[in-house]
């Protein structure tokens, strides 16, 4: 596939207005600006990483629909949150396991917004049951989970995100090896990146990178919850 750019300057700059001028009534009159610097380049980018995903796992999908798709919403559901805020100042996109509506599952993830781009994945706030088992998935089998999580290209592109347990779960040995793991809530690591690289052509062949960097750690939390990858 030809090297092509998605996002350009435009796109930042409809983001950063879009944090200050926050309301509907501002957004109407900008949609025409979102469609084309924000949602329809997204929408590209899932649309050409469809074949790539397929290729790191036949499981996992990249969906351009503008509905129910990959690609989030940029409104804010504001229903049970104290910010009244109708609009994310971000765009994001998920790509998610073929099974994700029978089993909680990891997605890889991709996030652009002014000064804190990102891609990665794993399970984030993952529900209890998911959770348990990808910790008694962690303790019993502790040598992949290093071999997904340890290896030198993980550590030198990936961090892990998210919060974790001031102490051990209940009924997982303090003195275990990987405790630090075990007292994760998210089980969810990436990367960020800058909005040079956002517009450059070079940002397709660096997400690809970054998720198979990611790949095994998904790899290993679809095995906890008994998922093909």
């Amino acid at each position: 596939m030809p090297k092509k750019t998605y996002f350009s300057p435009a796109t930042f700059r409809f983001l950063r207005a879009l944090d200050r001028h926050n309301s509907r009534d501002w957004f109407h009159e900008h949609k025409a600006d979102y469609e084309r610097h924000v949602r329809e380049p997204f929408i590209e980018l899932i649309t050409d990483l469809q074949t790539p995903l397929a290729k790191i796992s036949p499981h996992y999908r990249a969906d351009p629909r503008k509905n129910g798709g990959s690609l989030f919403r940029i409104h804010r559901d504001t229903r049970f949150s104290n910010n009244k805020l109708p609009y994310k100042p971000w765009q994001g996109a998920r790509f998610f396991h073929e099974r994700r509506h029978e089993i909680p599952a990891p997605s890889f993830y991709l996030h652009i917004q002014p000064g804190d781009c990102f891609a990665g994945g794993g399970m984030w706030h993952p529900e209890p049951d998911a959770l348990k088992r990808i910790r008694a998935f962690i303790a019993d089998n502790p040598d992949a989970w290093k071999r997904a999580t340890r290896s030198k290209a993980f550590r030198e592109r990936m961090g892990f995100w998210g919060e974790s347990l001031k102490r051990p779960p209940h009924g997982f040995d303090p003195a275990h090896e990987l405790i630090d793991d075990l007292k994760r809530k998210d089980f969810a690591a990436g990367e960020g990146f800058d909005e040079t690289l956002a517009c450059s052509d070079e940002l397709l062949p660096w997400l690809l990178a970054s998720f198979k960097c990611v790949a095994p750690m998904i790899d290993y939390l679809c095995a906890a919850q008994e998922l093909e990858f």
